[in-house]
């Protein structure tokens, strides 16, 4: 599949990189990706984890990103191992458009008032528990106002993108890519009192544990990268003003692709026969 790729660049004139751990895998040699490289666009091969780890290493550069899946599910991926030659082809052309989805910028306040910040979250960002899963209680507050306490085993701020990953799984609602809102979801609440929110991307968010609460928590960015949160430390979250830059292809839209790999509102073993 890198051979196929490699020798679809050279008919195209396009210059490839490729990360260290690849390169024995093509035909020739070429230069190794660094965060210095001049891309004009970057090209994923596995799941949306896969593309996800593409966009953390962009580091907010407008760099549009081709996902190729090679896994089972790839809702953000545009193209599958079946069908990769014409997208990459389509790529080198430019016969794409792009979606620029907003990602989440966060960071750890300490008791200090100092800021550790994260890395950016095209996904979600998830306060949780270490090792067995466990209740832990948090408050929430949303420009400053207290939403009120949360007794959950977790709780994942989701962008529009991240609507459709742990946040859908954990029960929170499916926000379309280009609405401007972010949702606050709990996992597995422990009240009924508690229940997914959805909020307007302007507003930021901010999370501590509760007193006798602080002990033994992570912060998890796109569920890759995770820290660990102190106690009297807080998450601050809000809409950065950098994008992701996900490559779609002609012929394909966000609902056909909701529909499918979601299986949404298949009824197929309810036809009659």
């Amino acid at each position: 599949m890198l051979r196929t790729v490699a020798q679809s660049a050279a008919r195209h004139h396009v210059t490839l990189y490729a990360e260290a751990e690849l390169l024995d895998h093509f035909d020739r040699p070429l230069p190794v990706l660094e965060p210095a490289a001049p891309l004009d666009a970057l090209v994923t091969f596995g799941g949306d984890g896969t593309l996800l780890r593409g966009a953390r290493f962009l580091a907010g550069k407008p760099v549009d990103i081709l996902g190729i899946n090679l896994g089972r599910v790839g809702f953000l991926t545009a193209a599958t191992g079946d069908d990769f030659l014409a997208a990459v082809e389509s790529l080198f052309a430019g016969r794409y458009e792009v979606e620029a989805r907003k990602v989440l910028a966060s960071g750890v306040v300490g008791p200090d008032g100092g800021y550790r910040p994260l890395p950016h979250a095209l996904n979600d960002v998830v306060v949780h528990k270490t090792g067995v899963a466990r209740i832990i209680r948090l408050e929430v507050s949303v420009d400053g106002e207290p939403v009120g306490p949360y007794s959950a085993d977790g709780i994942i701020v989701a962008t529009p993108t991240g609507s459709t990953a742990y946040s859908l799984s954990a029960g929170g609602p499916i926000i379309a890519p280009g609405v401007e809102a972010l949702a606050i979801t709990p996992i597995c609440a422990h009240t009924l009192a508690v229940r997914p929110l959805v909020i307007r991307t302007t507003s930021t968010i901010t999370i501590r544990p509760l007193p006798g609460w602080e002990h033994d928590l992570l912060i998890s960015v796109d569920g890759q990268a995770v820290q660990t949160l102190q106690a009297e430390e807080s998450v601050e979250l809000k809409r950065a003003e950098e994008r992701v830059h996900l490559v779609q292809l002609p012929g394909t839209t966000y609902f056909q692709r909701m529909r499918h790999t979601l299986q949404w509102g298949d009824l197929s073993d309810r036809e009659e026969t």
